[in-house]
């Protein structure tokens, strides 16, 4: 029994490896898309969210599977319950990165229209807290967890700044309200994400160490 308890958590684990790259490719397509402005790539997110969702389901009924099969304990039950958790991060990860494609979309018409923030520099830190936590979560790797639990005190500095720019623009130029506004938005979105790398990456920590860290300040030493 052990031996086909095994088998089943290292296909999901492979599964949820699997979807988490997929995460990370739609988190970077619409970023690019967001800062380029490029409809290739924005009707590509958006039409491939369906499969993110399918993986999903799949990736639920799997846990689910597991769980009535075999009745895990300590380890193994911390597995499942990290994979349900992660699964459910992943999949909005995926929703956020659709919204991001769809404030790019608008954006399009506005050519000349700047984003008044650095939307590249949020964008790139945003991607690499993603790919991280799944990094983490392959590895097993808890100290790589609380970095990324302490990085997103960087992202929120990136937040701060884009709201004192937008305010300044909207005084200097009000006829650009509802680019603003969806830049803003992406913005939001971006952060979101973000939120979401930390969760995986606490979900990391319970499922290695057993440790509930949620709501609490991270103090990451190197």
């Amino acid at each position: 029994m052990q031996k086909h308890l095994q088998k089943d958590i290292d296909s999901l684990k492979n599964k949820i490896i699997t979807m988490g790259s997929e995460a990370e490719d739609r988190v970077y397509k619409a970023s690019l898309a967001l800062i380029n402005r490029d409809e290739r790539l924005i009707n590509e997110v958006i039409q491939s969210d369906s499969q993110i969702d399918r993986m999903e389901v799949d990736i639920e009924e799997h846990c689910l599977k597991i769980l009535a099969l075999y009745q895990p304990v300590a380890i193994d039950l911390r597995f499942i319950i990290a994979v349900l958790k992660i699964n459910n991060e992943l999949e909005r990860v995926g929703d956020i990165a659709v919204n991001i494609a769809e404030r790019a979309a608008f954006l399009c018409k506005y050519k000349d229209f700047e984003i008044p923030y650095d939307v590249k520099g949020m964008a790139t830190k945003v991607e690499s807290m993603v790919t991280r936590s799944i990094d983490a979560l392959v590895h097993m790797d808890v100290q790589l967890a609380h970095k990324i639990r302490a990085e997103d005190d960087q992202v929120d500095e990136y937040n701060r700044d884009m709201y004192a720019r937008v305010k300044d623009m909207l005084i200097k130029s009000p006829e650009d309200i509802n680019c603003m506004l969806h830049a803003v938005s992406a913005g939001r979105h971006l952060e979101r994400i973000a939120d979401h790398a930390c969760n995986i990456a606490e979900d990391v920590i319970y499922l290695v160490d057993a440790e509930i860290v949620r709501h609490t300040p991270e103090v990451f030493e190197e």
